[in-house]
């Protein structure tokens, strides 16, 4: 039985003659863009973090670049959004026919702002505004410039073929269609968790100000087809006066008219909004959003948008694709952060807004975080308040889990123990601090993290050596979540086969247990706490020297892990000694000599290991199991992950290394432009060798490239104030 649903498009004109107007205003030249489709802007929208919600929650994607579509709105599951023109009887359906094609002049994390011309003299300015999770509208501003009167009609068309359109009713007293339609829980990467609660029906609403001329719902395999219902096949193209006037059943597509007439020099407003909500809540609560929604002052959201963005540096940039990808980097981490709910009492975020996928939405990873040491520079409320979560939620000893949110911790019990994950927790603090100067914040975050590193030293450290090993499920604790090649070094290639990373002392948290003491003798110094700083700074020093003594390896002049048991570079007769990126962190953990730094950097520049062309791999080009494509998430075998690569850029400038830290920086700009060019997204990991990757979209910790630039432009916390 085919599970039916509709969602229709309703856009609108209204002819204003003779009307003045004014495009929604930008009055900071720094946001304006004007990005044209070959430009690297990043174009996913989603609600702001006030008016977000976790259920039925919609961010949409805008195609604005691909020439043989029109400027579409798509949303996950939930159908294609776009306006169709007809113009003196000349259907305009694609962007390729326009006379001038879409320029975005400025793009916010919630709302896109464009200008083009369908055809030559009708001047067209759109703002797409996703005011909730619930409600998403569009707003026309139509100029005839010309000198010719234009006649015609305006379509607003959605497409949804995935076989779950149904209309319900349309209805002239609420201006447009009530719809539904139907998503599954199965997700590509991992699948929505069905306990806790997300919906699977859906209630929609398509509505317009005015009511419509005309509407109707088809059949059809592409938005494409549309063009028959607004033109018709015949010898002389009859002028389509109507559309079917659909209104129940099952449909592919839906679509409202509106006919327009522009003397020379007329103007025309239009608006449309399109709500949805899960279908087991009241139709009440959905109609009177979406009411609310029509009478919107836009205006007032884009004023909204320029303050938000008054704190971050103004970096003086050369090259205008560096631009977009550094304001692309805040609005990818704004618009992931999500209001207090349940157990969450501070705001908290998703991993990533659209796609919807399962651990997308499971909650804050420690190392996720490491995109607030970007977000400070755009909100130091709302990153101190995300921190705050690890607070609220860690255990009386300390402890705290793999994931924190509104659902609780997630301690993912494995072998009686409950797993923890890659300790950035300080670090993370103190750079917040560093931008916000928040003594309060300061000293809770202190505390919370001298708690959380005396846990470690009792938990993770079994042999009580000093060196650390990952817990019984290292596999994710660690944050490789699929195979590696020292850690699961039995597993042929299994992600779930044998992992050892529990019985060695792993060289990457023995090292992030140092860097997490640096930083909290910087935060015991900052307080006046002398005994802690000096607790601290002693502590830092003994692990330091242990790093140097244990898991550096003369021969090869590289750092590795080394076996619990004998504290060798062999674990039941194989060799642990594979080149990872973590041989790298002693750089950033202060941890390295100057001659130790020295040699890691001949490493890092050999083009045959880690000096690839778009930055540096998970793992050294020339070992055995290296692959440089990215066919899936997790992969860490050769991908580059930003977040370990903005690593090893620090460890570079801890050392003076500032033009291999620029160059370090050009080659992740390279990598990260050419998806925004080509797909304008963002990735979880990025191929070291090629541009093609399939893996999930438009994650969290990608904004680190805000901070890679701050830190290359020198812009950072010290030089934020006087800029």
């Amino acid at each position: 039985m085919r599970r039916k649903y509709t969602l229709a498009f309703v856009s609108f004109i209204v002819l204003i003659g003779g009307l003045a107007f004014a495009q929604h205003q930008v009055d900071d030249q720094y946001l304006i863009i004007d990005a044209n489709g070959n430009d690297p802007l990043f174009t996913t929208y989603a609600a702001a973090m006030e008016r977000s919600r976790y259920h039925a929650d919609k961010a949409y994607f805008m195609d604005y670049h691909t020439p043989d579509k029109p400027i579409t709105y798509s949303s996950h599951y939930a159908g294609d959004l776009a306006v169709i023109w007809k113009i003196n009887n000349v259907v305009i359906s694609k962007k390729s026919q326009f006379a001038k094609p879409p320029v975005v002049t400025a793009s916010f994390p919630d709302m896109a702002l464009l200008e083009y011309e369908p055809l030559a003299g009708l001047k067209v300015r759109e703002t797409f505004f996703v005011y909730s999770s619930g409600a998403a509208l569009v707003d026309l501003q139509v100029t005839n410039e010309g000198d010719v009167e234009l006649e015609g009609s305006v379509y607003g068309v959605l497409h949804l073929p995935q076989d779950s359109l149904k209309i319900v009713e349309f209805s002239p007293r609420k201006k447009g269609y009530v719809f539904t339609h139907y998503e599954p829980r199965e997700r590509l990467h991992s699948n929505l968790y069905p306990q806790r609660g997300y919906p699977t029906d859906f209630r929609n609403m398509l509505v317009s100000k005015p009511a419509p001329d005309s509407y109707g719902g088809y059949p059809g395999g592409s938005i494409h087809d549309f063009y028959f219902a607004a033109k018709r096949m015949s010898k002389v193209h009859d002028w389509v006066k109507e559309l079917n006037r659909n209104e129940k059943g099952e449909a592919d597509m839906v679509a409202l008219q509106v006919n327009i007439r522009l003397a020379p020099g007329a103007s025309t407003r239009a608006r449309f909004v399109r709500g949805v909500q899960d279908a087991a809540e009241p139709l009440g609560a959905l109609a009177k959003e979406v009411k609310g929604v029509l009478s919107v002052d836009v205006d007032r959201y884009v004023s909204a948008n320029v303050r938000l963005f008054e704190s971050i540096p103004r970096i003086e940039f050369s090259d205008h694709g560096d631009k977009l990808v550094y304001l692309g980097a805040f609005n990818l981490v704004r618009q992931c952060m999500m209001p207090p709910w349940k157990e969450a009492k501070q705001n908290y975020y998703h991993f990533s807004r659209n796609p919807t996928w399962g651990w997308g939405h499971g909650h804050q990873v420690m190392h996720e975080s490491i995109s607030m040491l970007s977000y400070v520079y755009l909100d130091e409320k709302s990153a101190q308040e995300s921190q705050r979560v690890y607070m609220e939620q860690q255990f009386d000893d300390g402890f705290i889990a793999y994931r924190h949110g509104p659902w609780g911790p997630q301690t993912y019990p494995h072998d009686g123990k409950p797993t923890t994950s890659a300790p950035f927790f300080s670090w993370t603090n103190w750079s917040i601090y560093e931008v916000s100067r928040d003594k309060d914040f300061l000293e809770d975050a202190y505390n919370a993290g001298a708690r959380y590193i005396r846990l470690l030293e009792k938990e993770r450290d079994k042999d009580q050596d000093g060196m650390y090993e990952w817990g019984p499920y290292g596999i994710i604790e660690n944050v490789r979540d699929g195979w590696n090649a020292v850690f699961q070094l039995f597993s042929d290639g299994k992600d779930e086969g044998r992992d050892i990373s529990h019985e060695l002392d792993a060289l990457d948290l023995t090292t992030q247990v140092a860097n997490e003491m640096y930083y909290l003798q910087l935060m015991a110094k900052e307080l006046n706490d002398e005994a802690g700083a000096q607790e601290w700074g002693d502590k830092f020093a003994r692990t330091a020297k242990l790093i140097n003594d244990h898991m550096w390896d003369d021969e090869d002049s590289f750092y590795y892990h080394v076996s619990m048991y004998d504290d060798s570079f062999k674990f039941e007769g194989e060799s642990l000694k594979r080149k990872e990126i973590i041989g790298f962190l002693p750089m950033w953990a202060h941890v390295a000599s100057t001659e130790q730094a020295a040699e890691l950097v001949k490493h890092l520049t050999n083009t045959s290991t880690f000096w690839r062309q778009y930055g540096v791999p998970t793992l050294a080009a020339d070992d055995p199991v290296y692959t440089s494509f990215v066919d899936g998430c997790c992969r860490w075998n050769g991908p580059i992950w930003l977040l370990w690569d903005y690593m090893v850029l620090v460890g570079l400038q801890n050392y003076g290394y500032d033009q291999l830290a620029m160059e370090l920086a050009g080659k992740m700009m390279e990598a990260v432009k050419i998806q925004l060019v080509n797909n304008h997204c963002f990735w979880e990991s990025f191929s070291p060798d090629y541009t093609v990757l399939e893996c999930p979209s438009n994650y969290i910790w990608d904004s680190i490239m805000a901070r890679v630039l701050i830190d290359i432009y020198d812009y950072g916390a010290g030089a934020k104030k006087s800029r």
